[in-house]
């Protein structure tokens, strides 16, 4: 069972926006970091946004910083990543993520122990 299910993929013109979903399934993750990351083809998955707690911080990759936020429902289970005035350059397979860390790493894909399968997003120009 894939404990994390992203949604909300697709393709969008240049200037468009896209919000994507990303569900828990039969876990709790309320008190766990929940981030989105992005790879495109023969990169590495690069990080995109996190919420590091219900309730608690996001911080953002500054290529995404104002035109993308990350949050998440009450229950926690749910994370979203509303992204606006997207770019050709935000082509790629998103994917969510869920870990339980002690350190400001949020870009460090070791840090999270729960991925999803990931949903393509593509812009056009």
């Amino acid at each position: 069972q894939v404990p994390l299910v992203e949604s909300g993929g697709g393709l969008v013109q240049a200037g468009g926006s896209l919000r994507l979903s990303c569900a828990s399934s039969g876990r709790t993750f309320t008190s766990y970091a929940m981030a989105w990351f992005r790879q495109t083809p023969g990169n590495e998955r690069l990080f995109v946004a996190v919420s590091t707690s219900t309730g608690g911080s996001e911080y953002y990759a500054d290529s995404v910083k104002g035109r993308f936020t990350i949050s998440r429902d009450n229950a926690g289970n749910t994370v979203y990543l509303q992204m606006n005035s997207l770019k050709p350059e935000d082509t790629a397979v998103y994917y969510c993520a869920a870990g339980s860390y002690y350190n400001r790493l949020w870009g460090y894909t070791g840090n999270y122990n729960y991925w999803g399968q990931g949903t393509q997003v593509t812009v056009s120009s």
